[in-house]
């Protein structure tokens, strides 16, 4: 896989970001393709390539000052805001909503010219759907259900299917399944694409985000190849992980992913989001993945409606380097509260 040349980050690179930009679940939906055996087969993947190109991009790609508060804004109306515990509540959901209406204090929106930023998504466990789109009413986030079993998607095929159709009867505008790991692993790429399908016809009029668990395929080409097969079946987005897994999102990944989607658009003409979720907890994590996306995809794709971070400490981080911003200083994490 051989890297693309691009311009450096400059004022103009990134447009500048304001409420009025903000576009959610705007693009287009992906229809899906037929399978073509030969098309995933031709995928690959150089590894050692791969890794020294995203070696080289935290030093290649660095924004500082105005345009660095410019870019983390940014992030932070990609968030899907996230919680997924085993001991959530109907309140803690409400407060979690709370911030993704305000993601950012007040005061220091202000001083940005920001007053209506607010998060990508608000993502939960079917139980919590109808709480979080209570709670985000009027407010046009829209609430995210992770299904099909999640994390391990093991159960059986027509349960995680009514999974999905109950969490889009519940209010959910976006839902992130997850693949079986065997037909990736296993290579029968037509039981995942007709797996993909299936669960694209449940999600209805609702986006559905196919997380591929990257860290449990094996190799970056079967991540390649994955990646092909479930934007062939209809996926809105690929992601990479539940967050669950022992290795999540990471920049290698990311790098093969995009390269799937560019190459996916390229030959269909539809666009397809990508997600990167699990371990990006800190703000120039973030700024790494935005710029990696940048290079290989364009400014197309630096909107909510194509780009999400599956996260909830990444905003923590990103609110106290926005207050160093504008006041210089940077304050304790308390100063910052998820609800």
């Amino acid at each position: 896989m051989r890297p693309t040349q691009t311009t450096p980050h400059t004022a103009a690179s990134v447009p500048p970001t304001t409420a009025t930009q903000l576009p959610q679940l705007g693009a287009a939906r992906n229809p899906g393709t037929a399978l073509d055996m030969a098309w995933v087969r031709s995928a690959q993947a150089n590894t050692s390539a791969i890794e020294r190109r995203v070696a080289s991009l935290p030093g290649r790609r660095s924004v500082k000052g105005a345009y660095q508060a410019a870019w983390l804004a940014r992030a932070v109306s990609c968030i899907d805001l996230t919680t997924l515990s085993g001991d959530d509540t109907a309140d803690r959901v409400a407060r979690l909503c709370a911030k993704a209406r305000q993601p950012v204090r007040a005061d220091i929106l202000a001083q940005l010219g920001l007053p209506g930023l607010q998060v990508g998504a608000v993502c939960v466990y079917h139980e919590m759907v109808a709480p979080a789109v209570r709670a985000l009413a009027g407010s046009g986030i829209p609430v995210a259900a992770v299904s099909t079993g999640f994390p391990a998607g093991l159960s059986p095929l027509p349960l995680r299917i009514a999974e999905i159709e109950a969490s889009v009867q519940a209010g959910a505008q976006e839902i992130d399944i997850v693949i079986s790991r065997r037909h990736v692993l296993g290579g029968d790429w037509g039981a995942l694409y007709q797996e993909m399908r299936s669960f694209r016809a449940a999600c209805g009029g609702a986006h559905v985000k196919a997380i591929l668990a990257t860290g449990e395929l094996g190799s970056l080409r079967n991540v390649a190849r994955a990646s092909l097969v479930c934007m062939m079946a209809g996926a809105d987005f690929i992601k990479t992980s539940t967050g669950k897994e022992s290795v999540n999102a990471t920049l290698p990944v990311s790098l093969v992913m995009l390269r799937a989607i560019r190459d996916y658009y390229q030959r269909t003409g539809h666009k397809v989001g990508y997600k990167p979720a699990g371990g990006i907890s800190k703000a120039k994590d973030a700024l790494s993945y935005l710029a990696l996306v940048h290079d290989e995809l364009g400014t197309g794709w630096l909107h909510p409606d194509l780009l999400r971070f599956g996260a909830s400490s990444l905003l923590g981080d990103i609110e106290q380097q926005l207050e160093h911003h504008v006041s210089g200083a940077y304050s304790a994490p308390w100063h910052h509260p998820m609800g």
